[in-house]
């Protein structure tokens, strides 16, 4: 399968989503990983707009979900009617039964249905009653937070937020990127010099999928990941500071999002093997919301991005 559908994609995304070069990028790497996003960020940052752009160039449906307090499960997952017709219950299947999702404001929704989320994102089914229905083959859940604003919100804990592949953290564009998004808004009002891509086919992507577990992963890489992982469980190891920083490590699910983001990355570059660089670039967002700071840490002013660099810096690089 051509790299260059891909590329294709990719220089799409970045002519309909200005100014978020890390959102483009770890799209297609979840996409390649086979994984779930959390995107952290203020609002107006095109987080929709990028899934849609996702969706329009990859061959599947899109649904966004808002997340309030007032949401059940049901109307996520859908639920069971009964049909005086037949004199039986049917299943209605919730919006949840797509195959790109976007969940907005996630942590503005009750608990029991962040767990409806996160069973669908772990297990690609979800359970009704006695009944469990399988969800589209492909199946990407991009989750967003904002924040701005935590008043009334029901922050997700820990084990939670182990289940999302990466978790990104995005800022507002530069004053050149808010020239170019007024002209675009413009062109997008008058219908004109609109970019357009050719949708890529599922089985394309589940090709990708194989050629990228398929990159060569070095015995020295390999170990670098785990050195770096476990770095994270015994801090006082490598440093004082992170000793007195980290209270808990990564999980092992941490491992294998590290290798599975550093393969899809180097897939993306059109490389046939893993460098030190694709670990590295991918580290941040795949163990930034698995780190559990402590509270000195926290009286320190030092926060999930400062402490990783920290271990990148200490763990030795083969």
């Amino acid at each position: 399968m051509p790299l260059s559908r891909f590329h294709a994609l990719r220089e799409y995304l970045d002519q309909v989503i200005l100014g978020q070069p890390v959102l483009t990028e770890n799209l297609l790497i979840a996409l390649i990983a086979d994984g779930h996003l959390l995107v952290e960020g203020p609002p107006g940052l095109a987080k929709t707009r990028a899934v849609k752009a996702l969706c329009d160039g990859v061959e599947g449906d899109f649904h966004r979900i808002q997340f309030t307090p007032d949401l059940l499960p049901a109307d996520l997952t859908g639920t069971d009617i009964y049909r005086a017709q037949t004199a039986s219950f049917e299943f209605e299947a919730g919006p949840i039964f797509h195959n790109l999702i976007l969940a907005d404001e996630i942590n503005r929704a009750p608990a029991k249905v962040q767990s409806a989320l996160l069973e669908a994102m772990a297990e690609g089914q979800v359970t009704v009653g006695k009944n469990s229905y399988k969800l589209p083959e492909l199946f990407l859940v991009m989750a967003t937070q904002n924040p701005l604003e935590n008043e009334g919100t029901y922050p997700l804990p820990e084990a939670q937020l182990d289940r999302f592949l990466m978790h990104l953290n995005l800022d507002y564009p530069s004053a050149e990127t808010e020239f170019a998004i007024m002209r675009m808004s413009r062109n997008e009002a008058l219908k004109q010099a609109l970019p357009e891509v050719t949708p890529i086919m599922q089985q394309e992507v589940f090709a990708a999928r194989e050629q990228a577990l398929e990159i060569y992963l070095a015995e020295p890489l390999e170990k670098y990941i785990v050195d770096i992982v476990m770095a994270t469980r015994t801090p006082a190891k490598y440093s004082d500071d992170l000793a007195k920083w980290l209270e808990y490590g990564v999980s092992p699910r941490a491992t294998l999002a590290l290798e599975r983001c550093a393969r899809a990355r180097a897939w993306i570059k059109e490389r046939d093997f893993v460098s030190p660089e694709d670990i590295q670039a991918v580290a941040p967002n795949v163990l930034r919301h698995r780190l559990l700071l402590s509270y000195q840490a926290q009286a320190e002013g030092v926060n999930s991005e400062q402490v990783i660099s920290h271990i990148l810096s200490m763990v030795a690089v083969p």
